[in-house]
């Protein structure tokens, strides 16, 4: 152990009544005297569900970790916490985010715990954990539950999501059966494991890599590999060791990691998802992080991974082409390679034992798959906190575009009269969508990539600017303005755009805005808040989520949560 003696011992060394009823009760388990030595107690961090693929393997992970701590000497503790199923909770898994990091920091930091190994997987979980965990900072490590294999339909891959969307439209647009709709769903999802595209999850465990939280080749390996259970051991063994050199989260989680993580962004044309996320979790161990340096450092780096939706392969492809690894090789001309990982090796020592196998799927700085990439931050009256678009998954030629607006009011405006045959829209308008940020909907969900309207896709149209205070899938693709900030329900300027006001976008010169002249705005104010509703939410997380939630560029989380407050906890139970 480090010179201090483990946090743990504060409950199992006692030799007095709490000691007695501490260790006595926890004996009931099956664990013998000596294990409460003075040795480090690991938890493990399980967020293990049948609602969802991505974490359904989780139990059997965490018996490979739980090999890995017996083995280094220490004792692993399972405990579970709040699964965050995607494609199952309403009204989106975003709006529990922060509800998951309350419940993980305080676990570890209630708990005889000296470190802690986060099992996670599906979008929201992994953030979530490790939101929670920094605010206790401890010595932690990550093991995501890897992609799913490659989906099939038809003798070709498909893959999660992203197919989804566009099957769906070739629905829509009379260009698919809706037999062959419904059989494609049998084959999109072939395993256990997060989806198999480069989409949120995938994109999260990609940077948990890059920030140095976890071991390498961590974001790639699929579920169902043999190799992930193997990462799962030596997790378990480095875990231990890190608590003996006490190697703290927050010396993991520097200002320079937070650089690499948003240069492997750019790289593998990530999730924009990934940018509150990483706002949310700087915010929690004080790394000073802004939306202008996602946009900053972005412009460093080209499109490095051939991945839907930015390409054409699948997450299984990028593990056998060299996973995160390989990217960091690639990318080591602008990488922060003296950054410290939780392997004890530099990312710069990691990149150059990597190998690139397929540069198909990962190209070079020379020769990159696509240009710069990563997510521009547009500026302008309709988004004075800004607003993000991710260039990779967009239509080139409606990077520049001014058009007139087409305006839902809400999610449920928008399902109404998407599809009315009357409804005043062609190839040139901009679909506007408001009440879907955090305070909003509530939750910030991911619905901005807006379906088009069926008699635009019946004559072929494929794209249109889509401007709104939502998220959207990180498997989704089009130009997708997102994130607007204030959002609507905050007050913002997106509250009082109406249909056939004229909105201009100019991608490259990261600007959004909307043509109406300042005096109509404030008369369109005054009018906006005499209509105002009182909230419907009036008990339980959701009123204290939209009371305290912070807007999307300041990362979403909840106001009072913002910081960290330590591992101590001085009071005893008894």
């Amino acid at each position: 152990m480090a010179d201090k003696p483990a946090r743990s011992q504060k409950n199992f060394g006692k030799l007095d009544r709490d000691g007695f009823i501490h260790r006595s009760w926890i004996k009931g388990t099956g664990l013998p005297d000596h294990v409460f030595d003075g040795r480090p107690v690991i938890g493990i961090c399980n967020t293990w569900s049948e609602l969802v693929t991505c974490q359904f393997h989780l139990r059997d992970l965490a018996e490979y970790v739980k090999r890995g701590v017996w083995e280094a000497g220490g004792v692993p503790i399972e405990f579970p916490a709040m699964s965050l199923p995607e494609t199952q909770m309403r009204p989106t898994a975003m709006l529990f985010r922060n509800l998951l990091a309350m419940e993980v920091e305080e676990s570890i930091r209630a708990n005889p715990i000296d470190g802690v190994v986060l099992l996670g997987g599906c979008d929201k979980t992994t953030p979530g954990q490790l939101m929670g965990a920094a605010s206790v900072d401890l010595p932690t490590m990550v093991v995501s539950s890897g992609p799913m294999l490659n989906g099939k339909f038809q003798g070709r891959d498909i893959g999660s999501g992203t197919d989804v969307w566009r099957f769906s439209e070739a629905v829509r647009a009379g260009e698919m059966t809706l037999a062959d709709f419904m059989g494609a769903e049998a084959g999109m999802s072939r395993s256990h494991g997060t989806c198999n595209t480069m989409g949120t999850a995938s994109t999260m465990a990609s940077l948990i890599e890059a920030l140095g939280v976890s071991l390498p080749n961590n974001a790639a390996l699929p579920g169902v590999d043999a190799r992930r259970k193997t990462l799962a051991h030596m997790t378990g063994n480095r875990i231990v060791e890190l608590v003996k050199q006490d190697v703290r989260l927050s010396q993991i989680l520097t200002r320079e990691a937070f650089e690499n993580a948003i240069l492997m962004h750019a790289a593998i044309g990530g999730s924009t998802n990934a940018v509150v996320h990483l706002l949310a979790l700087a915010g929690r161990v004080g790394v000073e992080l802004s939306l202008e340096d996602f946009d900053r450092l972005g412009r460093e780096t080209p499109l490095l991974v051939n991945l839907m939706p930015s390409g054409r392969y699948l997450m299984e492809d990028f593990c056998y082409a060299g996973g995160c690894p390989a990217v960091m090789r690639e990318l080591s001309g602008v990488f922060r390679r003296e950054a410290l990982t939780v392997s004890g090796f530099t990312q710069g020592q990691i990149a150059d034992a990597a190998e690139v196998w397929n540069r198909d799927v990962i190209g070079s700085i020379e020769a990159p798959i696509g240009p710069s990439s990563g997510v521009w931050v547009l500026r302008g009256n309709l988004c004075p906190d800004g607003a993000i678009l991710k260039p990779s998954a967009a239509t080139p030629d409606l990077l520049t575009h001014r058009g007139r607006a087409v305006v839902f009011e809400n999610i449920e405006d928008y399902k109404a009269r998407i599809d009315d045959p009357d409804l005043d829209v062609d190839a040139t308008s901009i679909l506007v969508l408001k009440g879907c940020g955090p305070k909003g909907y509530p939750g910030m969900p991911e619905v901005g990539n807006m379906a088009l309207p069926r008699k635009l896709l019946q004559a072929g149209v494929r794209d249109m600017v889509r401007i709104s205070d939502a998220r959207m899938s990180g498997t989704a693709y089009g130009t997708v303005i997102l994130h607007v900030s204030p959002e609507a329900e905050a007050g913002g300027p997106l509250a009082l755009v109406r249909s056939g006001d004229e909105i201009a976008f100019d991608g490259p010169g990261r600007s959004l805005e909307l043509l109406v002249s300042d005096a109509e705005l404030a008369s369109r104010r005054q009018t906006w808040e005499a209509a105002r509703a009182p909230s419907t939410f009036t008990r339980g997380w959701y009123k204290l989520y939209i009371d305290t939630v912070l807007q999307a560029d300041r990362g979403a989380d909840l106001d009072f949560l913002v910081g960290k407050s330590s591992a101590d906890v001085t009071r005893e139970s008894h």
